[in-house]
């Protein structure tokens, strides 16, 4: 089942995004370090550029995520003119310091009391624009929660005479292009409960653990994974945790948060959903896909018209 979720308050979202873009010095986009692309949203990159605006990636939540793969994501985006990326942890004080530092040095014409600079927070739901916002202005004017989307209307605040910064409601774009990109944003919470089904999330989050993370597996469920596929693992979890119904049959339903919320708290141990290299696989198998689907012939069919 492909996910899609666009809130209708995400419409005039971005149409008030748009509009503040043309005020604005340089964007910082807020992503999840544990599924880096999957997290960006096209339709910031299409604002800024439009704009020429210079982008301050952050990849949050850092210390959730694989540290191997995070320095692969750096190297990747900061290849990209306009571009610096950083790996954060913004529940760190000291980590979220270090942002007006690094927007003056993509925007050195700006950040004096006669041209101060103006900086924008964006981001899909979840991934802690506000818990960076917050930091960053040492005090609690952002809203923070564990569900997606708590953000819902844009806020402005002086950090100093040279500083301004906006928060931004989480956005997201109305089509979301890759089945896995749903996956894997549902798997780490950055699109509402309602918007999917919580068993099929873990099985594919299971499917990606046991191939690329199958000792941290073994370490938090003590129990030998090697021949095991997506469902033979939630049923493991299940029984071992003890999440049945009456009758003996398995609670999938608990079994399957529980996987999630290992997974999102980091109780399995630093995890990444993707790399810079399984991204570009799954594109081109994706375009292959579409390639032969289009040439494809029709069904035969006894219609004389056609």
């Amino acid at each position: 089942m492909a996910i899609q979720w666009f809130p209708g308050h995400m419409t005039s979202a971005r149409k008030k995004a748009e509009e503040t873009m043309e005020f604005t010095d340089m964007v910082i986009e807020v992503l999840d370090a544990r599924v880096p692309e999957a997290s960006h949203n096209p339709m910031i990159e299409e604002l800024r550029l439009y704009r020429q605006r210079p982008s301050l990636k952050i990849l949050n939540k850092a210390d959730l995520a694989d540290p191997i793969v995070t320095q692969a994501w750096l190297n990747h985006f900061n290849r990209q003119d306009g571009v610096k990326a950083v790996a954060l942890s913004c529940k760190k004080p000291g980590d979220a310091k270090k942002v007006p530092g690094l927007c003056r040095a993509l925007a050195p014409h700006r950040g004096t009391n006669l041209k101060p600079l103006r900086m924008m927070i964006m981001g899909i739901p979840n991934v802690g624009k506000s818990t960076l916002m917050n930091a960053l202005l040492n005090r609690r004017i952002a809203k923070v929660g564990d569900e997606p989307a708590v953000t819902k209307s844009q806020q402005r605040f002086e950090l100093s005479p040279q500083l301004s910064i906006t928060d931004t409601p989480g956005m997201m774009w109305p089509k979301i292009q890759y089945d896995s990109d749903g996956y894997m944003l549902a798997a780490s919470h950055a699109i509402g409960r309602n918007a999917v089904i919580d068993e099929e999330v873990a099985e594919f989050l299971a499917g990606i653990l046991l191939q690329r993370y199958p000792d941290l597996l073994q370490a938090r469920y003590k129990t030998d994974v090697g021949n095991m596929d997506a469902i033979d693992l939630l049923q493991t979890v299940g029984k071992r945790r003890g999440y049945l119904l009456k009758g003996g049959e398995l609670d999938m339903e608990k079994t399957a948060m529980a996987l999630l919320v290992d997974y999102r708290s980091g109780a399995l141990g630093r995890i990444s959903l993707e790399t810079p290299d399984s991204r570009a696989e799954m594109v081109a198998q994706a375009a292959a896909a579409q390639l032969d689907n289009a040439q494809e012939p029709d069904e035969p069919t006894d219609d004389p018209r056609r």
